[in-house]
């Protein structure tokens, strides 16, 4: 059996408590050397087989999980955050269907979600923002036309960008190009969650200068929208006045 595990963000105690289990039980791990937190594989059996896939092929990882399943033994596949962002697990578990070997998914925090605790944030703020986009900007890989980042940035909803901190000038000027002016608000999470994070707060203007001037190029989210520092409506969920399926508001 092969389980697909989200490692989460990059602190240790934040992989889930299935993610952990698996991790204890697994004869093999496979994990993303180039991003997943190397503590985490201290909770790992001793004669447990490591391997790690910064420095393999899709052909390569298929190959080992094939080899472990023909022993009857246990594949955990270790991605960084939620293995549904970003994981390249759609065309691993194409391969495993071809090959008839049964897998799973455990879904991780991801680093969106621990950009946003770094910095008190709340992407979603009634009358502000009620949308946040994830995406990348297109570099060696490409994005399709219709999301382009000048495209999607005509929307001004609150943003999370990976695998984008190379590229900022080139994000900074996409973002101006749709509703983002040099002024709204941005931030900088350098590797969230881990213990070298770095948080750095600054504006769409000024995302570039603010990156150089702190060195970090990569293994960094980019944030941006109003939601980081806007006036925002009251929650009317918890409103004296409004009543629910749970309690009686002052408006009835």
């Amino acid at each position: 059996m092969v389980h697909f595990v989200g490692a989460g963000p990059g602190a240790p105690d934040l992989i889930t408590l299935r993610g952990a289990a698996l991790l204890e039980k697994a004869d093999q791990v496979i994990y993303a050397g180039s991003l997943v937190n190397s503590a985490l594989l201290e909770r790992c059996k001793e004669s447990c087989r490591i391997l790690d896939s910064a420095r393999m092929t899709l052909e390569q990882v298929i190959a080992a999980i094939e080899e472990t399943e023909r022993g009857g033994l246990m594949t955990v596949r270790l991605h960084t955050g939620d293995p549904s962002l970003y994981g390249a697990i759609r065309e691993q578990m194409d391969m495993l269907d071809g090959l008839s070997i049964p897998y799973d998914v455990t879904p991780g925090v991801s680093s969106f979600s621990a950009a946003a605790a770094s910095l008190r944030a709340e992407y979603t703020l009634p009358g502000l923002s009620q949308t946040l986009i994830l995406t990348r900007m297109a570099g060696r890989t490409p994005v399709p036309e219709r999301e382009a980042l000048d495209k999607l940035a005509e929307s001004g909803a609150s943003m999370a960008l990976f695998l984008s901190a190379g590229m900022l000038d080139q994000v900074q000027a996409a973002l101006l190009k749709g509703a983002y002016t040099a002024d709204t608000p941005a931030a900088i999470v350098y590797k969230a969650s881990w213990p070298e994070e770095k948080v750095l707060r600054c504006t769409v203007g000024t995302l570039a200068e603010t990156a150089r001037e702190a060195g970090v190029s990569k293994t960094a989210l980019i944030l941006a929208g109003d939601f980081l520092n806007g006036d925002f409506e009251r929650s009317r969920l918890y409103a004296p006045d409004f009543t629910t399926g749970y309690r009686k508001g002052t408006d009835t």
